[in-house]
């Protein structure tokens, strides 16, 4: 059976992609970093589905907390044959001119570091090459990667343009071991990320009048997860309504 773990799997769209995928038959380890309660009500969402869950704390910037996260998603449901990096922080909102080096590399750690190490842990478990059978990977990226977040988080959107790089690089590297790396750069989300007031200030703006939702973006995570995409590698899908 197919082994979905996700790192950043208790809110937003981690969990809908944890919800959804367990109606589409995937068994589900949901990575946290604190938020226990949240975890565990992903895990009993999905076993009410039918599917097996466990919730799994670790900071998946931490090259530590990431291999053990990866093993123990292994040892409770069996090799893990579907990644989603879906952990991301967006810092406190400003200009570049104004963001302090803290806030930057923290953001620059989970979205970017956080990213490549969950890769390279994936890759080294599904690679043909290194006695895996093969997996699917999915990094999420932001459509802040082209807009480019001026006057907010420029340093959030350099973070995840870089991510965007990671899928195509890493498709390429891995598409002969039987692993399929693709991205997905959601629009504006009605999930936690956003600082007070931002979603209702930017709302008129967006082309569709309205953000997506965490299982719209969902969607298109478990597309590109899935046997329909069998074809489809080193891609970047929007979902952004139209951004």
């Amino acid at each position: 059976m197919p082994v979905l773990l996700i790192a950043g799997g208790s809110r937003g769209i981690g969990a809908s992609t944890a919800r959804l995928a367990a109606r589409d038959g995937y068994d589900v380890a949901v990575n946290y970093v604190s938020n226990e309660k949240a975890a565990a009500d992903v895990v009993a969402a999905v076993q009410a589905a039918g599917r097996k869950a466990i919730a799994l704390q670790g900071d998946m910037s931490r090259e530590d907390d990431i291999e053990r996260v990866f093993d123990e998603a292994a040892r409770a449901l069996g090799p893990v044959t579907h990644f989603v990096h879906s952990s991301g922080i967006a810092g406190k909102n400003s200009k570049l001119a104004d963001a302090s080096a803290e806030t930057m590399r923290a953001v620059v750690e989970v979205n970017l570091l956080g990213a490549l190490l969950c890769s390279r842990a994936a890759v080294n478990r599904m690679s043909t090459a290194k006695g895996g059978k093969g997996g699917a990977i999915v990094l999420l990226s932001s459509i802040a990667a082209v807009t480019s977040g001026a006057g907010e988080y420029v340093f959030y959107a350099a973070a995840k343009a870089a991510v965007d790089v990671l899928a195509l690089g890493l498709a390429r590297e891995v598409v002969k071991e039987g692993i399929r790396v693709n991205a997905v750069r959601p629009g504006v989300t009605d999930t936690e990320i956003h600082a007070p007031g931002r979603l209702e200030r930017i709302t008129p703006l967006l082309p569709m009048g309205r953000p997506g939702t965490p299982d719209e973006i969902a969607e298109g995570i478990l597309f590109l997860l899935s046997d329909a995409a069998s074809y489809v590698t080193g891609s970047v899908l929007n979902v952004a309504g139209g951004r």
